[in-house]
């Protein structure tokens, strides 16, 4: 196996990871943006307030984008599968 296999693998897969966990980052990244600003506003400090919007707003991303996501997975997966033979080979 070649460094260029090592590193085109691996830059495939975090480009996997930011594509998967981008949305459900920024979701709950806003959400918890826009309770702080609420918290903010009405004086109200509570810690536990983010936690119920944050997980309500995951689940939707994940609800939306979940097949997306899914289908990600399984074509890389395959895709790395698939390309064992040429790894071991060394092409």
């Amino acid at each position: 196996m070649s460094d260029t296999t090592v590193i085109n693998l691996a830059s495939q897969a975090m480009v996997l990871i930011l594509e998967l966990a981008g949305p459900i980052l920024v979701a709950s990244l806003v959400v918890g943006f826009l309770v702080s600003i609420f918290q903010a506003v009405t004086s109200i400090q509570e810690f536990t307030l983010t936690f119920l919007p944050k997980v309500a707003a995951i689940a939707v991303i994940i609800l939306i984008l979940g097949h997306w996501m899914l289908g990600n997975i399984v074509v890389y997966t395959e895709h790395l599968y698939n390309s064992i033979p040429q790894v071991i080979a060394g092409q």
